[in-house]
């Protein structure tokens, strides 16, 4: 191939006449811009390196540090109080030989200098660790800011003066602190109380208390120790047995979905949408890396936490599917990313290739949709040599993963609601071999130009996915955009090597794998039921009016609707971030509480009643979310006293009990978080959809929302068809139907 002859710098043979040696100065070329490419790199990690490790301070601050203590030395004034002098004493010998009694003693105070500094940066490092750890203010009622709160704002303005890089904050973050084993019981007998009989409630109090009295601080213990050297005591031990040990399908069980705009659709060409969207992520990519990202900031208040991000590596190519073939396509070229218009027509070039799948070929991506133990062997006994590896490699060793799908997805046609909901299921599981559901995250590229994204959820939470996405959607539509024929703006190099294809040699005993994960897989995706559920009526603007929470709102209309379906209340999960702490991720918010039970209970008793109750519900659901992102939670403290359990062969049937309870509502909002991008002023139709997953529990329900706007909020609601008690429209549906 033309490609591979490029790619050799140099060859020589030797002949009668001697050596003829021949130079390929492109390849040289080639060569050169890698490595200077490769040093620019460095260097930048190396000044960001810097940058954090100073931070709060600067690095021209040792600068003013120095300069003062020189010119006080001038004025004939020791501030070290006699340290210069001594670090003069123990200078080198060769210094005492090479320079004078001036010279010894200015460099004695740049040490001096040094030192101050850097102990200066400890000390303003440890006072702005202790100003992340206040947690007070989120308790305080809104309009009502004690003059605490008002101290720590403005001391935190005074270290956010300077502009911080993507993970100065980091190691200022206060750990994650292990609570107290008794308020965790209390807190969970609290959770389950409206949930359980009275017999119920005696036992699972019994073995609460047994639980404590003996195994319980034992436990404990051991948890603590972790928690003094560990930099988060529930991350590692989360990611490793609820993502990484899991031997089930991750497709629908742990990937989730984002979904792209609802009424709009930038352009109808396919090859032009994915030009875009690949730019886009690659942008992103490039800002990740500088750390140009700026730190969350929750609540618009100034707690600023790094996201949990996943460091791509430096790759310079993406995998792509299409129509059963593999590709690998490059997006740079002498150090220079390709113009959208360029990966358009690269695109366009795997689009328009007739070429045939390769035996074994067009499904081989169901084995990462299937069981986790058969891909592995299949992965050990024939992906670990030869072209297999080399093709399993480049899609691993892809920036990202691109698929370029036949199929038109999107509110369109005479079913718009059932064409949304088949969207759904096509972005969280495709035809089950289309996807590659292993990679970080998965684009999808539809013909008539929607995208989507599928994620694997190990490396990272939605709202950091939400973030990417979010800024994919808005650099493609706002920032590059198209032309008025729906191409990408951009000249085109026609000498661009076309894609490369990827080759396979799938043996019969793969083939025979595939179709066993395949019908693994497409069991589990035919039982899924997606309904999307775009609600107009009213949205946080209205809701916001009332003094409500719109989080709380949602979560009790959530606990009205399902018992309006089945009759009864069940265990409901919220996912809380704790990103306020070093490492964080997740936490559990109990949001069926004995005060939301009460007022669904109490709706048909009169106005005034259920006001008073719904807003008693709505406090209490607020408190549970606060003290679940202050480290307060319930059920990762538990989790981890099992994991500790587990690790010691002890049994505990207190344990057991709690972590064995099935998530029959399992929610999750995905915060609107760069809202700034999006005019929705004078662009109303530029709103995007969200995303979702799969249900927890197979008899329960997986609901995802998005707060969009004043007057808009998504719903993604999923369940089993094979469940006869769970209909996903027919539940979310009834939410609304009240007429609060």
């Amino acid at each position: 191939m033309a490609e591979a002859h490029q790619a050799v710098a140099f060859q020589f043979t030797i002949t009668p006449e001697g050596i003829d040696l021949q130079l390929s100065y492109q390849a040289l070329n080639q060569i050169y811009l890698s490595g200077v490419r490769s040093w620019k790199k460095r260097v930048s990690r190396m000044k960001n390196s810097v940058i954090k490790g100073v931070y709060p301070a600067s690095p021209s601050s040792w600068l003013f540090v120095a300069v003062g203590i020189l010119a006080t030395m001038y004025m004939q004034s020791d501030p070290s109080m006699g340290l210069i002098a001594k670090i003069q004493q123990h200078l080198p010998l060769s210094l005492h030989v090479s320079l004078s009694s001036q010279g010894q003693t200015m460099v004695s105070a740049l040490v001096f200098s040094t030192l101050l500094w850097l102990s200066l940066i400890l000390a303003l490092r440890f006072c702005l660790k202790l100003l992340l750890s206040y947690h007070h203010w989120m308790f305080e009622q809104h309009g009502r800011v004690s003059n605490t709160t008002k101290v720590w704002v403005s001391l935190m303005r005074l270290f956010s003066r300077k502009k911080p890089l993507l993970y100065s904050y980091q190691t200022s973050l206060p750990h994650l602190p292990v609570p107290a084993i008794q308020d965790t019981l209390s807190r969970y007998l609290e959770s389950v109380r409206p949930l359980l009989t009275d017999s119920e409630f005696e036992r699972m109090t019994k073995l609460a208390d047994e639980f404590e009295s003996t195994l319980g601080h034992r436990l404990q213990r051991y948890l603590k120790l972790k928690a003094l050297w560990a930099t988060n005591y529930v991350s590692d031990w989360w990611e490793e047995y609820v993502y990484l040990r899991s031997r089930g399908p991750i497709m629908v069980n742990s990937n989730y979905y984002g979904m792209d705009f609802l009424y709009v659709t930038p352009t109808s060409v396919q090859a032009a949408r994915a030009g875009n969207t690949i730019t886009a992520l690659m942008l992103y990519r490039r800002k990740v890396n500088r750390e140009e990202l700026t730190p969350v900031r929750i609540y618009t208040l100034l707690d600023q936490t790094a996201y949990v991000l996943q460091h791509w590596q430096d790759s310079e190519f993406v995998a792509v599917y299409h129509r059963g073939r593999y590709f690998r396509l490059w997006v740079y070229r002498a150090g220079r990313l390709l113009s959208p218009r360029e990966i358009e027509y690269q695109i366009q070039r795997i689009l328009d290739d007739p070429s045939p799948p390769f035996p074994g070929e067009e499904k081989l991506g169901a084995l990462t949709a299937g069981e986790r133990v058969p891909w592995a062997q299949m992965r050990q006994q024939f992906f670990s040599s030869g072209l297999n590896k080399k093709s399993l490699d480049a899609i691993e060793k892809a920036a990202f993963f691109i698929t370029l799908d036949d199929e038109e997805q999107g509110m369109k046609g005479d079913d718009p609601a059932g064409n949304l909901d088949r969207y759904a299921k096509s972005l969280l599981h495709g035809k089950c071999y289309d996807r590659w559901f292993d990679k970080s995250f998965s684009i999808v590229i539809y013909k008539n130009g929607k995208n989507g994204l599928n994620a694997e959820h190990s490396w990272a939470d939605a709202p950091t996915v939400a973030h990417l996405w979010e800024y994919t959607l808005a650099t493609d539509a706002f920032q590059l955009g198209y032309t008025e024929d729906g191409h990408c703006k951009g000249e085109v190099d026609l000498s661009l090597p076309r894609p490369q294809r990827l080759v396979w040699e799938i043996s019969p005993e793969v083939q025979a794998q595939v179709c066993s994960s395949l019908a693994v897989a497409q069991a589990l995706a035919d039982d899924v039921d997606c309904h999307i559920f775009p609600f107009r009526d009213f949205g946080k603007g209205r809701i916001k009016k009332c003094k409500i929470s719109p989080d709380a709102f949602i979560q009790i209309s959530l606990q009205l609707a399902y018992y309006r379906d089945r009759g009864g209340f069940c265990l409901t999960y919220e996912a809380s971030m704790t990103r306020l702490f070093r490492e964080g991720r997740t936490e559990t918010v109990r949001s069926c509480s004995k005060d939301s039970c009460a007022f669904v209970k109490a709706l048909e008793n009169g106005a005034e009643a259920c006001r008073r109750l719904f807003r008693l519900a709505s406090e209490k659901h607020q408190n549970l979310y606060r003290m679940a992102m202050t480290g307060a939670g319930i059920d990762r403290h538990l989790f981890c006293l099992y994991v500790v359990s587990k690790y010691l062969g002890v049994d505990s049937p207190f344990l057991h009990q709690v972590l064995s309870e099935p998530w029959r509502l399992s929610t999750s909002q995905t915060p609107v978080q760069q809202l700034e991008l999006f005019d929705l002023k004078n662009h109303p139709d530029y709103i995007s959809l969200g995303g979702g997953f799969g249900p927890v529990a197979d008899d329960g329900y997986g609901v995802s929302y998005i707060i969009v706007g004043e007057d808009l909020i998504n719903f993604h609601v999923s369940s089993k068809h094979s469940c006869s008690e769970t209909v996903s429209k027919t539940s979310i549906t009834s939410v609304w139907l009240l007429g609060y």
